[in-house]
């Protein structure tokens, strides 16, 4: 009898582990969107403006807290405009990404931007991004990150 409820038991913890199959479309969608923003980190690390513009829908929408709290339509050529001005500022920019989330058509990404600054001053900002994919493009780029100097 104890063998029997101690089996039983044991049928049950198994079967309630057992995970449901996921759908191959979503899990080749998701590893396909992680890929695109990978080698979009590899583009801004190699300083490759051109290359992660392409990287856009026609007219994505931003949001970066340089340009208020409201997001903005940017054309490709502004995109490139954006990070080739902030290049010249900085011209030992470099991002780390630290972990990406998958949330169905969104990947979410934990990052930190280092460089020197203008002033000759060494930073690290922590940011966070989330990025919409359409049809293997980035549509939004919603970031995040406090850019209020310490006094």
């Amino acid at each position: 009898m104890t063998r029997s409820i101690f089996c039983t038991l044991a049928i049950a913890t198994l079967l309630s582990c057992h995970s449901p199959k996921q759908d191959p479309n979503t899990v080749d969608k998701s590893a396909a969107n992680k890929a695109l923003i990978v080698q979009y980190f590899n583009h801004f690390n190699n300083h490759e403006w051109q290359k992660m513009a392409d990287m856009y829908t026609e007219r994505p929408e931003m949001k970066d807290p340089a340009y208020g709290l409201t997001n903005v339509k940017m054309t490709k050529a502004d995109i490139v405009k954006k990070y080739s001005e902030l290049n010249e500022m900085i011209p030992d920019l470099h991002d780390s990404v630290i972990n990406m989330y998958d949330a169905n058509d969104n990947i979410i990404v934990e990052f930190e931007s280092t460089g020197t600054a203008p002033d000759g001053s060494k930073f690290k900002l922590p940011i966070c991004t989330i990025f919409e994919i359409k049809n293997g493009k980035i549509a939004k780029d919603l970031t995040y990150y406090d850019n209020f100097e310490k006094k």
